[in-house]
């Protein structure tokens, strides 16, 4: 794993805002949250037109899916620590994984750990598996696919599949970046803390 950046590579953008970049970090932020908008988001901003697209498909993912919460959780937290991505690994940790229920346990387990910890159902092994496997190879096994398609329907494997390489991507411009640490988010946890 990647360590985190101290000075960013590529600046977010910061106040006072262009009107139309002001708009688009409105809409990626919740309703009246008194949070600044992530330094993600405003990094996305530095290309505008880039950041004006990428909203449907994020928000797709997190406020559409047809894929249970948790398990979109799980998908996103083993891809982002796959990558190195601490920060998004992080923001979702708080503002998405602990809110759902996603255990200590678990959250140790999406960095550090294996499908085969046993913190995880049945159906939650195979987005861990799903997810380990299109980062390590782009695909996955006739095997993998066969026991996917008796827990999920097409649409979700498709929609897990999509959740991980957006995320990838993220991550991706997370590392390249540089982005710095939302001070409010989590680290990632250190490896001799036990999955139990």
């Amino acid at each position: 794993m990647t360590a985190a950046s101290t000075t960013p590579r590529i600046p977010p953008l910061n106040p006072p805002y262009e009107p139309h970049i002001k708009t688009m970090l409105d809409k990626w932020m919740p309703p009246d949250t008194a949070v600044e908008p992530l330094a993600l988001f405003r990094t996305f901003g530095v290309h505008d037109e880039l950041f004006s697209r990428m909203l449907p498909l994020g928000s797709g993912i997190l406020g559409h899916g047809r894929v249970d919460a948790r398990l979109r959780e799980l998908a996103i937290h083993r891809t982002c620590a796959l990558c190195g991505a601490e920060y998004e690994w992080g923001v979702h940790a708080v503002t998405f994984g602990s809110p759902l229920g996603m255990t200590d346990g678990q959250l140790f387990s999406t960095v550090h750990g294996s499908a085969d910890d046993p913190v995880w159902s049945q159906r939650e092994a195979l987005v861990f598996r799903l997810t380990d496997a299109v980062h390590a190879t782009s695909g996955i096994s006739d095997e993998l696919f066969t026991a996917l398609a008796a827990h999920f329907t097409p649409d979700q494997i498709l929609e897990l599949v999509i959740t991980a390489g957006w995320y990838r991507t993220i991550s991706y411009v997370i590392n390249v970046a540089g982005v710095e640490l939302e001070p409010w988010a989590a680290r990632f946890p250190s490896a001799d803390r036990s999955t139990t």
